[in-house]
């Protein structure tokens, strides 16, 4: 039941928006200040666990408590964090909606599917959980503000060690890992190109061509494309500035020149707009994916390769030759990360690499604005092992702190239940 409280409480404070329930009573099962707790709340909680582990009874008793006594304390936080004068701008609110909205579009694939599921429209959705965004970010806040930079001693950390040793979960196989990043540059050929296609485009559009028909068929953003390009409402400050300037300068159903961004040329077309939010359409057309531009980048990797089978350090030619700014200062150095972690195709050639060993170029494009090549570098590999004070005295520094952490929010939510007005209501 421990593990149930935890989960409950993560949902609360940064988790997907509970899930609507559409025929729950609207009473009031506990008031916290001047936050109230309907029993909706605590319906919308256990239909979001029933949703991750079948295996839950909703009419469990003991579990419907645990949600309320969590929920509670949530309120009881959020108080503190009014009282305290703690703010949540319209921006944070908005930002934070955004990235909800996209966990959800993940975890069920659609907006469409979200709309079923909750019962209501994406504008409604949006405009009923703000308020809960809200405080969701003002929990987070007063927390941060008070537990933010607690950390364990060494002798706390040798004491959860001792203590927790024999239950520790095996650390996972890592590896440390560097890598030298060449992007895919567009020659001005390719640039004109692509350019004038966008002009083509734009032309039959204005002659009378549907611009849905030809998103569909031409635009390189999968998101959009078989919606017609349509983006919906977006509000100002989400797109590029090179896009948002134009299309806000924009009347509706006006169709843009060519407009080129970091992501390649885009055609616009408005469809509404108010002071702050445009909705509109745009087909993307891509620059820099021909094959000669591709096989430049790959060939300039495969030189700085052989550069250093000639001796080079992989850290100096890092230094030298990489063009990712992130991390060609630190030698390439991606640091250690889980060998699970890794994408397939990439797990694939690590592991037939020895320590030392170097790959040919391969795929690159953590950045979508910039997609390239690099040679990956293989350090080292650390197999999965029990944790060790030797080897592993940051992770066990970290499970420590969180710990504390834990240990004294506790106090101060015993301190808040002690302090501020809350009553449940039978």
């Amino acid at each position: 039941m421990h593990r149930i409280v935890i989960i409950v409480v993560l949902f609360a404070l940064a988790g997907p928006l509970a899930i609507a329930q559409p025929n729950a009573v609207e009473r009031i099962v506990a008031v916290v200040g001047k936050e109230i707790v309907l029993k909706s709340d605590v319906d919308g909680q256990i239909e979001l666990l029933a949703q991750r582990d079948p295996k839950i009874d909703r009419n469990d008793p003991k579990l419907r408590q645990y949600i309320l006594d969590a929920l509670i304390n949530e309120r009881l936080v959020v108080s503190k964090a009014l009282e305290d004068s703690v703010t949540a701008s319209d921006d944070e609110v908005t930002q934070r909606m955004d990235y909800q909205i996209q966990m959800l579009v993940q975890q069920f694939g659609s907006e469409k599917r979200i709309e079923d599921i909750y019962g209501m429209s994406m504008a409604r959705i949006r405009r009923e959980f703000r308020e809960e965004i809200r405080k969701q970010i003002l929990a987070e806040k007063i927390r941060n503000e008070r537990f933010g930079n607690v950390k364990a001693s060494r002798a706390e950390v040798e004491d959860f060690y001792g203590r927790y040793l024999d239950s520790l979960q095996n650390v996972p196989a890592r590896v440390e890992l560097a890598h030298i990043v060449k992007y895919i540059k567009a020659s001005d050929d390719q640039k004109k190109e692509t350019y004038g296609l966008a002009l083509r485009i734009r032309d039959s559009i204005l002659k009378g061509g549907s611009f849905s028909d030809f998103a569909r068929r031409y635009s390189a953003d999968p998101g959009t494309a078989s919606n017609g390009g349509d983006l919906g409402f977006v509000e100002k400050g989400k797109f590029v500035p090179a896009f948002e300037a134009v299309a806000f300068a924009m009347q509706p159903n006006e169709i843009s020149q060519p407009v080129e961004t970091p992501f390649g040329y885009h055609i616009i077309q408005l469809i509404d707009k108010n002071t702050s939010a445009i909705n509109c359409r745009h087909i993307l057309l891509r620059v820099g994916q021909s094959d000669s531009d591709r096989d430049r980048a790959r060939e300039a990797l495969l030189d700085v390769k052989k550069k250093i089978e000639e001796g080079m350090s992989f850290e100096d030619a890092a230094r030298q030759f990489s063009e990712e700014k992130e991390t060609m200062g630190f030698g390439g150095s991606m640091g250690q990360v889980d060998l699970a972690r890794l994408p397939e195709d990439m797990r694939s050639v690590i592991v037939n690499l020895k320590d030392g060993g170097m790959s040919d170029p391969m795929p690159y494009a953590a950045d979508p604005t910039k997609p390239g090549f690099h040679i990956m570098y293989r350090k080292q590999l650390v197999p999965e092992h029990k944790p060790t004070l030797q080897e592993d005295i940051k992770l066990i520094e970290q499970m420590a702190a969180m710990e504390k952490k834990q240990r004294q929010e506790q106090e101060w939510i015993k301190e808040l239940r002690r302090t501020l007005y809350w009553e449940i209501k039978q």
